[in-house]
């Protein structure tokens, strides 16, 4: 493949990573927002939206080879950057799953959260969306450093769902207080305890792309 074509199709690459990331964050604000607006229609339209990430993943991923097979890069960086590509996009479609998994919890909620367990689950939320959004902002700037400073922020998420867990358990004591909706919030945390870990992957392969350093070191 000549070079300017090659630097094209780099660049188609990079547009439809964008649009995938853009797609992705989009279906993680609006499955938090219906969790705490219990908007079923809304959450029923997340769920039928997930084909469109899914698609987004199978065109970059197809695209991505392409651009291996048809010429080995000559530069390390265009290298660095397919091979993140393809892992970033496993990332991404993962993030869309788990924000159509919370939408699935709201259609089976029946009355409301705890006050603490609303608390709890609405920072966590936040906490891990702002991890998606500055990691996809990191990869549209190619900013190493903005990416760099997601890395470690899934500690807080992971912190927050361990508030979440000990609200459930003490739901499960408190006999004055229905366990409804208990078992809901556990599984919501743990789709957003993921979305926390599948973020800082992402912001650790833009870094990567961007400097070539993986978890601060040379990737052989």
């Amino acid at each position: 493949m000549p070079r300017a074509r090659f630097d094209s199709q780099l660049e188609l690459l990079n547009e439809q990573l964008k649009d995938m990331a853009t797609a992705t964050e989009s279906a993680l604000m609006a499955a938090v927002e219906v969790l705490s607006t219990r908007d079923v229609a809304k959450a029923r339209e997340i769920i039928a939206n997930d084909d469109e990430i899914d698609n987004f993943e199978r065109d970059i991923e197809s695209l991505c080879l392409k651009l291996l097979l048809m010429q080995q890069p000559v530069v390390a960086g265009d290298l660095r950057r397919v091979g993140a590509a393809l892992k970033m996009v496993g990332d991404l479609e993962r993030i869309g799953d788990q924000a159509t998994d919370i939408a699935d919890v709201v259609l089976t909620l029946d009355g409301e959260f705890t006050p603490e367990l609303k608390a709890h689950l609405a920072a966590m939320a936040g906490r891990a969306s702002s991890m998606v959004h500055e990691a996809v902002a990191a990869y549209v700037h190619r900013d190493g450093d903005r990416a760099h400073a997601v890395i470690g922020e899934d500690e807080g998420v992971n912190e927050m769902f361990e508030r979440v867990k000990q609200d459930v358990v003490s739901g499960i004591k408190d006999e004055t207080n229905p366990a409804a909706n208990l078992a809901e919030a556990l599984m919501a945390a743990k789709y957003l305890e993921r979305v926390g870990d599948h973020a800082q992957n992402i912001a650790e392969w833009v870094e990567y792309s961007v400097t070539g350093l993986y978890k601060g070191a040379p990737l052989n």
